[in-house]
């Protein structure tokens, strides 16, 4: 099979790093392109570094992008006049900046996740079918664990368990968030969504949720060890939108989720 020419932005921060180290253990793909916002004279893995630009993209077949969102955007706007095709790990995007996404998935595909673990977004996935399932007699709370440098509480992905507890219940997320703790050693259950969350050591990732009658408590979480599960996530998604036509897709689309 034909090796997948890749580019990666933002090849110098944390995610760009370890996506170098799993592209060059996949099979699937050749290493071709790596970028930064600013211009730096250096080779990594024997690439010079280039700027976000048409000469840069043009030998690649897919763009992987983990950096901020005004870059993000710069890089759709290449890919698009390029059409080529963009996998966005990138978060934190505005409503005009989300908007300014599906317009260019008009015309490239575009795989956006704001996690790209496969085993997170099944238990968002089985967060939606539980509280669908189990109805208005529970409650529920979401817990997470991140290392003691982040900063921002609670995180991305716990507020996407959120999201699926209120999917599951067909409402409004912004109508169901409750109170959010930090570092506390017991947190309430609640008819809205509850979040408590802890920062220390060094620990990549722990989420947890939860769902109390009262008279029973069923519990899912998922915990990270490595990483790299993020980076094989988004070189999974590469693979996966090689051959798919223009439109946002997401992991839900990936993993065959109803």
């Amino acid at each position: 099979m034909k090796k997948i020419n890749l580019a990666i932005t933002g090849c110098l921060g944390r995610m760009g790093q370890q996506l170098i180290k799993s592209s060059k253990e996949n099979g699937n793909f050749k290493l071709v392109t790596l970028t930064e916002n600013v211009l730096i004279n250096k080779k990594v893995n024997g690439i010079k570094l280039e700027l976000n630009s048409e000469k840069a993209f043009k030998k690649t077949d897919i763009i992987v992008d983990f950096t901020v969102p005004s870059c993000t955007l710069e890089i759709l706007k290449i890919a698009r006049k390029l059409k080529k095709k963009v996998v966005i790990g990138t978060t934190g995007f505005n409503k005009n900046q989300e908007d300014l996404i599906k317009k260019y998935s008009k015309k490239i595909a575009i795989l956006k996740a704001g996690n790209m673990s496969l085993g997170i977004n099944l238990l968002v996935y089985l967060t939606e079918i539980a509280s669908s399932s189990l109805g208005k007699n529970f409650l529920s709370k979401v817990f997470e664990i991140h290392h003691k440098h982040k900063k921002d509480y609670p995180s991305g992905t716990a507020l996407m368990i959120g999201k699926g507890i209120a999917y599951g219940k067909k409402k409004n997320f912004l109508s169901l968030y409750g109170k959010k703790f930090l570092n506390k050693k017991t947190f309430p259950y609640s008819k809205k969504i509850n979040f408590n969350s802890i920062r220390k050591g060094e620990i990549i990732g722990e989420h947890e949720v939860k769902f109390s009658s009262g008279k029973e408590i069923i519990t899912l979480n998922h915990e990270a060890f490595d990483r790299a599960l993020y980076s094989e996530g988004a070189l999974t998604a590469a693979k996966w939108l090689i051959n798919k036509k223009p439109g946002l897709y997401s992991m839900r689309d990936l993993m065959n989720f109803k």
